[in-house]
């Protein structure tokens, strides 16, 4: 290109060039509480979890790795073991429908008293659970109001353990509902998409995750329960009598090995349920995100 003439003919000058203002340094804000603060943790992780299950571990096999599979496959405490087993597998399921619909209706329904009832799934959190068991047996006990006898069944273990751990499985689910895009699904609906297709190609995959989290900790929380339980279960051996009813009857007759024992068994159905689930949920989670 040529240069611009000036007024009397001659050439003018070229403009300097531009400099470049200096780049300001930003401090990268990792969130890190440095070695201080893992010490902190990792030593109150040791002190209020990891010191505990390690006794506990120890007093089991105090006689030996015999003593330990003897006192778990004694046929009360393996009856024991099942039932605990079975019944927080059905309560499990039953919370999955049933939590994912209450959150459901909480999240996309309006209707009178929305609040109250959003407060009162809480409530189990915060009642004492030998409470509850008094209220169920109230309700469905011998001398039931309404003519629904379930003490001593292992329907009434089910509604016992149904109502301590709904909330787990409607808080997990509830705030990925709230985070959901709605747009995908108008936009589905605009090309022709029944209700029961958006919500099997686009809501469920969403909430999977979180429902299998809910489960998980629905399904942990009822294997360890005891106070809700302790009196509408009616604690009969081979027929009502969770583990925890046995861990605690083999406390009082001074056998602490296999109260230990069945414990330990308890804590590794847990620990594997909750490991394989949070394997399903992180897939699904990764498969949700390739998808977008």
């Amino acid at each position: 290109m040529s240069d611009v003439l000036t007024t009397d003919g001659g050439a003018a000058p070229a403009p300097p060039p531009r400099r470049r203002p200096p780049r300001r340094k930003i401090a990268k804000v990792t969130g890190a509480v440095g070695p201080l603060g893992i010490g902190i943790a990792a030593l109150w992780l040791s002190v209020i979890v990891l010191l505990p299950l390690a006794a506990l571990t120890v007093a089991s096999f105090e006689n030996g790795i015999s003593g330990f599979i003897d006192a778990v496959t004694s046929p009360v405490a393996l009856a024991s073991l099942q039932i605990t087993v079975m019944v927080s597998a059905v309560v499990a399921v039953v919370n999955v429908v049933m939590g994912t619909l209450i959150a459901w209706v909480l999240v996309r329904d309006e209707f009178p008293g929305k609040r109250i009832v959003n407060a009162l799934i809480d409530l189990p959190f915060a009642l004492p659970t030998i409470v509850a068991s008094i209220v169920l047996l109230s309700l469905y006990g011998p001398q039931s109001p309404i003519d629904i006898h379930l003490n001593a069944t292992r329907a009434g273990l089910v509604v016992a353990l149904a109502f301590v751990t709904l909330p787990f499985v409607v808080r997990s689910v509830q705030p990925v509902l709230i985070e959901l895009d709605r747009e995908v699904e108008e936009a589905a609906a605009s090309l022709g998409a029944s209700n029961g297709t958006i919500f099997r190609r686009i809501v469920l995959p969403t909430l999977t995750p979180a429902v299998i989290s809910g489960a998980g900790l629905a399904f942990a929380r009822a294997i360890g329960e005891y106070g809700s339980i302790v009196l509408i279960g009616g604690n009969i051996p081979r027929d009502t009598q969770v583990a925890s009813q046995y861990i605690q009857q083999q406390i009082e007759i001074d056998r602490p090995g296999a109260a230990a024992s069945v414990s330990v068994a308890l804590l590794l159905i847990a620990f594997v349920t909750l490991f394989v689930l949070r394997l399903f949920a992180t897939r699904g989670q990764r498969r949700q995100e390739e998808a977008k």
